[in-house]
């Protein structure tokens, strides 16, 4: 009681907790604990009418647009002194739901997730409730065993059946912990003396690689100038040949060739490089090959598809996230190692004695947090296992060859359209050829024209809420669309009305 009296201040503070008044206390807790189990629950009903009944209806607008000045009243976002009411907390989650893009909408194609699985988000709504940290067996038992479950399957699915590996943060994140183990694994004096025990390091990615690559090469200090851009073909994929060429660059500077990144699926183009001969020139040079299969990870569920990623196998490290294609929700994302030697847990271990003792009364080998840059780690297995249990492998491989199916239809569709001007993608990358520039492709300000028809095109469509889709340049093309199709809620008639919709949101430019 000394130390409760210490940290009231006083003996008489002490004494009045300790008087009937302590009743009050109890009954106002328990008022407080009804209330807001209250409100979570009002606040639950919301949640389904306003998102996952409305936000799923494709008859409902994808968002409703408001320029910054108007959102920013309409939030009134301000924080105060004093807590606002039961009825007006109620009017913020409405406000919150309305004025939100509905990325669960079956038109919003905008980015490379979309759509809502049911038991994924039953999933991370019990993640959030459980509310705990995925770095200890004694805190978060069940999902350390999960983690461990979901890891080992993935990696089957790669082709090893070894390895290691650990869900982090996004794609950008994976990419890093890959970029750092490499080094590790070819310096590995750099853990404990740094850069100064280094020579200068060269890095490969091909001009369409993910922009995570130079950001992990400035974070590590290994510095972008030392991130050597390898040429892409038409359509996307990495040139092996090009790759030798800058090696032999690099080598010229007296830098040293250490980690090489391929993709599978690139961001924009959703092109797959050459893995098997990209492994080759890897293994000659003594190169770490990591895949970035952020995107395009999720073909290896796929018999009909699987060969877009032939050779991944190969590879010293795989990123893949699930909250793409697969639907798990944000965020859910893996790096895979082929590893079997620990170098996850020597790169980045510290021995925290307060959370890792070695004493503990269970397997200590279980305690994975100390593979994680983070201490603190948020639980991303739960939703995309209970996800797995709810429809297999079987339906996870629907899944995937449904997207494909309706992208397939989708260029089938525009073919027959004098409107819609294909890009050499695998994505479904589009100009739209407004009436006024049809049969004006040689004219002098033709590129310029179709430049500013996307821009347009996309305004229009935010202001009228019917469906959102990206645009944007790329390699001395100008503005296109990049149409994403993965959510299985899609039909082909999702596929028509965005034809339609384009055509007429362009008719008069």
């Amino acid at each position: 009681m000394h130390g409760v009296a210490a940290l009231l201040g006083n003996q008489s503070q002490l004494e009045f907790i300790k008087s009937g008044t302590s009743g009050e206390v109890e009954r106002m807790r328990l008022w407080s604990i009804s209330d807001g189990k209250l409100f979570l629950t009002e606040a639950f009903n919301v949640i389904m009418e306003e998102i996952l009944h409305k936000g799923t209806d494709s008859e409902e607008k994808v968002c409703e647009w408001k320029d910054p000045d108007q959102l920013r009243a309409l939030l009134d976002l301000d924080l105060r002194e004093h807590g606002e009411s039961h009825k007006q907390l109620l009017q913020r989650v409405r406000d919150v739901a309305r004025y939100s893009v509905k990325t669960c909408h079956p038109r919003f194609f905008n980015q490379l997730f979309a759509g809502v699985d049911y038991h994924a988000l039953t999933g991370r709504l019990l993640t959030e409730t459980l509310n705990t940290s995925q770095y200890t067996y004694e805190v978060a038992p069940v999902f350390v065993l999960m983690e461990e479950e979901v890891l080992c399957k993935l990696r089957s699915l790669v082709g090893w059946s070894e390895g290691d590996g650990i869900f982090c943060p996004g794609g950008s994140m994976s990419n890093m912990y890959a970029m750092n183990v490499a080094r590790y694994w070819a310096f590995p004096q750099v853990k404990t003396q740094g850069l100064w025990a280094t020579p200068r390091m060269a890095i490969f990615t091909s001009q369409q690689g993910h922009y995570s690559m130079k950001k992990a090469a400035a974070f590590l200090g290994i510095g972008t100038d030392n991130v050597f851009i390898v040429q892409v073909d038409e359509s996307g994929s990495m040139r092996p040949e090009d790759l030798e060429a800058k090696i032999v660059q690099a080598k010229s500077q007296d830098a040293v060739p250490f980690f090489v990144n391929a993709t599978a699926g690139t961001t924009v183009q959703g092109a797959f490089d050459p893995l098997n001969r990209i492994a080759d020139i890897s293994e000659r040079n003594g190169m770490w090959m990591h895949v970035d299969a952020a995107w395009g990870g999720s073909v290896l569920f796929s018999k009909k598809h699987k060969h877009l990623v032939a050779g991944i196998e190969r590879a010293n490290s795989v990123t893949w996230n699930p909250h793409k294609m697969l639907l798990a929700g944000l965020q859910c994302s893996v790096v895979l190692f082929r590893d079997t030697t620990n170098l996850l847990m020597h790169c980045h271990s510290a021995k925290a004695t307060y959370l890792f003792q070695q004493d503990k009364f269970y397997d200590t080998s279980l305690d994975t947090g100390d593979k994680s840059i983070q201490c603190g780690r948020k639980v991303d297995c739960l939703k995309l296992w209970l996800m797995w249990k709810a429809i297999g492998t079987h339906g996870l491989s629907e899944r995937v060859e449904k997207a494909f199916a309706l992208a397939r239809y989708l260029v089938e569709e525009m073919e027959k359209r004098d409107n819609f001007k294909l890009g050499p993608f695998v994505n479904v990358c589009f100009w739209f050829i407004p009436p006024s520039l049809r049969g004006k492709e040689n004219s002098a300000d033709y590129q310029e024209s179709l430049s500013k028809v996307a821009p347009v095109i996309k305004e229009r469509m935010m202001k009228r809420g019917t469906m959102m889709v990206g645009y944007q340049p790329m390699d001395g093309h100008v503005n296109f669309f990049r149409m994403v199709v993965v959510s299985p809620q899609l039909t082909t008639k999702d596929m028509d009305f965005f034809l339609d919709e384009i055509e007429d949101l362009g008719k008069d430019l």
